[in-house]
């Protein structure tokens, strides 16, 4: 079976996307990536995508009028990479009805936190305000909603007394890497179904 394409958004660094690189080099892994997509130039994450020899494209939202001209932009440069799959790492903007229409249920993202609990862009601090004395990182579909999708995975980290939001999210993200890695090779390999909200993974493929 040919291996599964892969289309990487991402808006920074590219941590996540460097791990994912290095578990497709095996092809026992059973995807490549297809293509690198930013919302931003100049970042990172591009950066190690050309050194790699990878396709890449920028859609930067303030080069289209409206938010809707960039939705469906962005829809057309992912869609011209023919992705089986979309695994957003680090991607710091919410996808609209034009990307979310055209893969349900193929929408890879991450969060740093056991959803449902501390949802939004501040989930660390949120934690840590919180009282928590357990976090983690969760793997999830992408739905309509924000951090809202059917949860595909998700991995504990402790808080420890003397945490900062800096030293939480750090470990964190170490976690992180490995769990969207290990989600995402599961879902190319041993395929996965929805059942209302609830996401099983090594179930028969993912069908439209």
């Amino acid at each position: 079976m040919s291996p599964q394409r892969l289309v990487v958004l991402v808006s920074g660094t590219g941590s996540v996307m460097q791990a994912l690189l290095d578990a497709v080099a095996d092809e026992a892994f059973g995807a490549r990536v297809a293509a690198v997509v930013s919302d931003r130039a100049e970042v990172g994450a591009l950066a190690i995508a050309e050194e790699a020899r990878i396709p890449t494209a920028v859609v930067r939202p303030g080069d289209f009028p409206d938010r809707r001209t960039w939705d469906e932009a962005l829809a057309r440069t992912i869609a011209s990479f023919d992705p089986d799959l979309l695994v957003c790492a680090g991607f710091m903007r919410l996808l609209g009805a034009p990307v979310l229409s055209r893969w349900p249920g193929r929408i890879v993202n991450t969060h740093p936190a056991l959803l449902p609990s501390y949802p939004g862009a501040h989930a660390v601090r949120d934690a840590l305000a919180g009282g928590a004395k357990v976090t983690g990182c969760t793997v999830m579909l992408v739905d309509e909603g924000v951090d809202t999708g059917p949860i595909l995975a998700q991995a504990a980290v402790d808080v420890r007394d003397n945490d900062t939001e800096e030293s939480l999210h750090t470990r964190i993200k170490a976690i992180e890497r490995g769990l969207v890695v290990n989600t995402v090779g599961r879902m190319v390999r041993d395929g996965w179904t929805l059942n209302g909200r609830v996401a099983t993974l090594g179930q028969p493929r993912h069908e439209d």
